[in-house]
């Protein structure tokens, strides 16, 4: 059954193992879409992005981008010019087996930032992963991307005859400005890469820069968006019927990979929801949520269940956005912790309003819900609590 990014018609993946990673689990991974296929992307905004960022960024800006190789287990970052050239040769390499144009197989690598990419056995393992490419591919793609990763993500969504589908893979080293994060979507409906474009620049844009785990913005998060034609008609654009259906099936997957993101997160325990509104615009709510949900205060109160809302009032005020202070409401849940700026004093003295808010946060999933004022703003962003256990993983990443 084909699932994942090879869900939509059009469209053939594989995963191996190719001994990259120490483990022996699968650490390469091919997609590629049919003769006329189109892609656009969107990358992390981090000053020292990885190589296979900069020449993915290079392609699609030259309306290339037919296939991606992915490798994980090296990031092939901080790695200078030779980085570039090893994310060159592997991809040239792929693409005279493939027989296409080397400009058009994209590179994308995840893992350990500064070892350098295994090469050798990254090409040597080349045919033996194209002779894998399969309609049904799907599932092995997802898993040869994985790095700390517990469980493989996915998803698909339909409309009008026309299939979207998805895998996205990581757990940390993710914030907003594109949450280590790679993504890859499919379609096969016909769209022009200037309007492949505009649909992730509206769909999935917004919704992986509203995922934070930690706060910390990769070097090598990277968006795809691939679109094959093979369910055939007319092309979608903007001003026709298609484009809302597509759109609205676009936006389905992305969600869906938000929400699988953030509850592997790494040694996460709970999921964080933070809800501004009362700001004074959109960017403006999207900073003061940010703040709520990259705040290590914050976040280990999630993961201790303790409300603390001087925590979240802390959080809110180092926004670096301007508010007034009596115009602040914080919620848990249903509990109205804080009233215009002030804790009530009963928050302290019967301990009930304490009580609720600590039952809502016993959830695998809480919302902490922050008006600032009358405005128009509003955002809604994703994180997690921090544990012992991201500690753990992060302490012992290399070992």
């Amino acid at each position: 059954m084909s699932t994942g990014v090879t869900f939509p018609n059009g469209f053939r993946a594989a995963g191996i193992s190719a001994g990259l990673k120490p483990s022996g689990r699968p650490d390469l991974a091919l997609l590629i879409g049919d003769p006329g296929t189109t892609a656009a992307g969107l990358f992390t905004t981090n000053a020292m992005a990885a190589a296979p960022v900069v020449l993915g960024r290079r392609r699609l800006a030259d309306a290339r981008g037919r296939a991606v190789l992915v490798n994980s287990g090296q990031a092939n970052a901080g790695t200078g010019l030779r980085g570039l050239d090893d994310a060159a040769a592997t991809s040239a390499a792929a693409a005279a087996l493939l027989r296409v144009d080397p400009l058009d197989v994209l590179p994308c690598s995840t893992g350990v930032i500064g070892e350098p990419l295994h090469v050798t056995p990254m090409i040597e393992a080349l045919p033996r992963l194209i002779d894998a490419l399969a309609p049904d591919g799907g599932e092995g793609f997802e898993r040869a991307i994985m790095t700390t990763d517990t469980v493989p993500k996915s998803a698909t969504a339909s409309a009008g005859g026309i299939r979207v589908g998805g895998a996205a893979k990581g757990v940390g080293m993710i914030s907003p400005n594109l949450a280590t994060m790679l993504t890859f979507l499919t379609t096969d409906a016909r769209v022009a890469t200037s309007d492949l474009r505009s649909l992730a620049e509206a769909e999935l844009k917004p919704r992986f820069n509203d995922l934070s785990v930690d706060g910390c913005t990769s070097t090598n998060d990277t968006v795809l968006l691939f679109a094959s034609g093979a369910a055939g008609g007319e092309p979608v654009t903007p001003d026709s019927a298609p484009w809302a259906a597509l759109a609205a099936a676009v936006g389905e997957v992305a969600d869906a990979l938000v929400g699988q993101l953030i509850r592997d997160a790494e040694g996460g325990t709970r999921v964080l929801i933070a809800e501004i509104d009362g700001a004074a615009d959109d960017g403006a709510a999207r900073a003061l949520a940010r703040a709520v949900v990259d705040s290590p205060l914050v976040k280990t109160a999630a993961f201790g269940g303790d409300p603390n809302p001087g925590r979240i009032l802390q959080a809110v005020g180092a926004a670096d956005v301007d508010l007034d202070p009596a115009g602040v409401d914080v919620w848990i849940g249903d509990a109205h912790l804080v009233e215009r700026g002030t804790i009530p004093p009963t928050y302290f003295a019967d301990g009930a309003l304490e009580a609720d808010a600590r039952r809502a946060m016993a959830s695998e999933e809480f919302t902490i819900r922050v008006r600032v004022g009358d405005g128009p703003g509003r955002s809604r962003t994703f994180g997690c609590d921090l544990s012992y256990e991201y500690v753990r993983i992060n302490g012992e990443y290399t070992t």
